[in-house]
């Protein structure tokens, strides 16, 4: 089976394959994706794995702030990452996070992503390492805690950041739908 990986801005996709890596996401996900989940994974760079059947695997890193003891970081947030069902578990989403994981690398100090349950193991086993403190977001009144997303949220700083301390709070930029 002939595997292809393609890194593209979301500039460069054509609408089918905007529309192809939508369904396969709205398929991975249960029918759990909604437009505000598509919008965030909009604007960055899609990881797209193409097997003999078609579109099989896609994840996205589009650049977010965040607050983090007196800076604002640059962070690569991955968003949208999903394999057809037929696919799970050959390989293909850890394909997707290598790329992922190569873009953030060479142009963020931080990564970061919000994980479900289901996910959690391959952030983990690829040295994503899950948030120890408090998570919040610089809403339009001011910060407000995400303690709902406290347990879920996964970072991968760069060598040249260094380590984050967890005394500190992480303040994620504001945006509709699920914050994180």
């Amino acid at each position: 089976m002939a595997i292809r990986l393609r890194t593209a801005h979301t500039a460069d996709l054509a609408p089918a394959e905007l529309s192809a890596a939508r369904t396969l996401l709205e398929d991975a996900f249960d029918g759990d994706f909604r437009d505000e989940d598509w919008d965030h994974a909009l604007g960055g760079l899609h990881v797209l794995v193409h097997d003999d059947q078609g579109l099989a695997g896609h994840g996205s890193v589009i650049q977010r702030r965040v607050l983090h003891a007196g800076r604002s970081l640059r962070v690569g947030y991955v968003e949208a990452v999903g394999v057809r069902a037929d696919a799970r578990r050959t390989g293909l989403g850890g394909r997707v996070m290598a790329e992922v994981e190569r873009v953030i690398e060479g142009a963020y100090p931080l990564g970061a992503l919000s994980a479900s349950e289901d996910g959690a193991a391959l952030y983990t086993a690829r040295g994503w390492h899950l948030w120890p403190g408090r998570v919040c977001a610089l809403a339009p009144d001011g910060v407000i805690r995400l303690p709902e997303e406290e347990g879920t949220t996964f970072l991968r700083p760069t060598p040249a950041l260094g380590t984050l301390d967890p005394a500190h709070e992480l303040v994620f930029d504001w945006r509709d739908g699920d914050v994180l």
